[in-house]
């Protein structure tokens, strides 16, 4: 992990890293040298900068918490509008707002999707509600019958499945990953990937440069295009200070040939199929769906390429005629990322629709629970009037310090009658939930600010799909080996507060 850490430093990534900080400490000081030279014109282009950024804040719509915290920020002299113009509000440029009118022009819908949605508010109208609220945030996102779907409770399991997957392809392959590192999982994919290439079927690939800057060399894409495979960077890091790093792709996405699709927490490195270990056992979690809801997978993915690359002329030539399965149930993939691509925040919307309509049971797996007041106080309220609500968190974290923050949350939770587990084999990062053994979401998504708000994401919603059933399974064996976590087990130091509520109080905004 040194090595790791030092080979980065020296690295393309590091030459970036130390030009933007350059840049920072460059216009610092100029502000330093103003100062000393032109007090006058200084005090008057601070002022202009700080109500700059205040009436920029004000118009922005964003959560009130983060407003809040942003103006806060702002009025620190300087760092404050200097960090906002960095981390805040992200504006698109003339190519990005001509793509994104392209696409928004763009409407898929099945033949049989008002069918479908009629016949389902006959039959449930919760559920509708929860279903039709989706489609409205998320234009790509449909609703799918006639779809297989199968739930896999590690990522070795997973993993396996892919391959034999893989296989199998005829026309094209997509991949579109966060993390993936050269190991045993990825090498083997890869294998199977040129081979592919050499029968003639076209291999396009997605990552996301800073989830692999530690992972993967600086000349990767490079490598890969050499191998015939189309691959590029996500939001590729240059010497240059930009908002744009703070959105990052999130997203576990693999689509072949528009018939089957594979998605969860699992990225494409050896630790997803504990072939190495790093915090005990990893465990993961995904979902196969093959059939028609595969569709809006494969335009997620095209979608993210055609903004990252201008490069899709015909999103029609990768919509096959997919075959209809035998699935029951309805199958709906969505996406959800940051404004101004996204009008909303999908992922956390569904969370609360799926929670603020839950009579029964809300079982919840994150590897991280660091949650704005809005969500809290529905999980909050699903427990106070009755049902039967359950948060699994890591009991060995990847991040010491979102761990604190972390359990920081515990108290509030557990007052309103939450029951907290900790997985104690290890790391939990699967992002699943289970609503009333009727609905589940399984997906990338995880219960904090970044993952909800800033990072590009994507779920399967599930509704009584056989899968249901075997993600009931995984969660009941999760809380059995599981240690359930009460008030008087919770024993922070002051200084373990002090971190955990300047931590909360920031977390908006980072």
């Amino acid at each position: 992990m040194k090595y790791r850490k030092f080979q980065l430093l020296m690295s393309k990534y590091g030459f970036s890293i130390s030009i933007m900080l350059l840049e920072l400490s460059v216009v610092f000081g100029l502000f330093l040298y103003l100062g000393k030279i032109a007090p006058i014109l200084w005090v008057f282009l601070l002022i202009f900068m700080t109500t700059a950024t205040v009436v920029s804040i004000v118009n922005r719509s964003m959560a009130p918490d983060s407003k809040v915290m942003w103006l806060v920020v702002t009025f620190v002299p300087v760092i404050g509008p200097l960090l906002y113009l960095m981390f805040g509000e992200r504006r698109l440029s003339k190519k990005e707002i001509k793509q994104l009118d392209k696409l928004g022009s763009m409407h898929y819908r099945e033949e049989n999707s008002k069918e479908l949605r009629q016949n389902l508010k006959a039959d449930d109208k919760s559920a509708y509600g929860v279903i039709k609220s989706l489609l409205s945030m998320d234009m790509n996102a449909d609703v799918y019958d006639q779809t297989d779907s199968k739930f896999f409770s590690s990522g070795e399991s997973m993993w396996l499945h892919i391959l034999e997957d893989l296989k199998k392809a005829e026309k094209f392959i997509f991949l579109e990953y966060y993390i993936v590192e050269e190991g045993l999982m990825w090498d083997s994919m890869l294998d199977i990937l040129e081979q592919k290439v050499a029968q003639g079927v076209e291999v396009k690939m997605l990552y996301d440069d800073i989830g692999c800057m530690a992972t993967l060399p600086v000349d990767y894409t490079i490598q890969l295009r050499g191998r015939g495979i189309e691959a590029h960077k996500f939001n590729k890091v240059i010497p240059r200070l930009t908002v744009a790093y703070n959105n990052r792709d999130h997203r576990k996405i693999l689509v072949i040939d528009g018939q089957v699709a594979y998605t969860g927490g699992i990225n494409l490195a050896d630790e997803y199929i504990n072939h190495v270990e790093r915090f005990g056992y990893w465990k993961d979690s995904g979902i196969r769906i093959d059939g028609p809801g595969v569709k809006a997978l494969t335009r997620l993915f095209l979608m993210t390429w055609y903004i990252n690359r201008g490069e899709i002329s015909d999103f029609d030539q990768y919509h096959l005629e997919n075959q209809s399965r035998s699935g029951q149930g309805l199958c709906i993939p969505y996406g959800s990322g940051p404004k101004p691509i996204f009008r909303t925040q999908v992922g956390k919307k569904v969370y609360q629709s799926l929670i603020n309509q839950a009579t029964d049971s809300i079982y919840i797996t994150t590897p991280y629970l660091i949650i704005d007041y809005d969500l809290t106080e529905s999980i909050k309220n699903a427990a106070m009037r009755g049902v039967d609500v359950r948060i699994v968190t890591p009991f060995i974290p990847d991040k010491k310090l979102i761990q604190l923050i972390t359990r920081g949350a515990y108290p509030d939770l557990l007052l309103a009658g939450v029951r907290i587990f900790e997985y104690s084999p290890g790391f939990i990062h699967s992002k699943q939930m289970l609503v009333d053994s009727d609905f589940a979401s399984v997906g990338t998504i995880n219960l904090d600010y970044r993952s909800l708000l800033h990072h590009y994401e994507n779920a399967v919603l599930l509704y009584k799909t056989e899968s249901i059933a075997e993600i009931q399974e995984d969660f009941e064996e999760i809380f059995s080996i599981s240690q359930e976590i009460f008030l008087q087990t919770i024993k922070n130091s002051w200084y373990q507060k002090l971190i955990k509520e300047i931590a909360q109080l920031l977390a908006p905004i980072l």
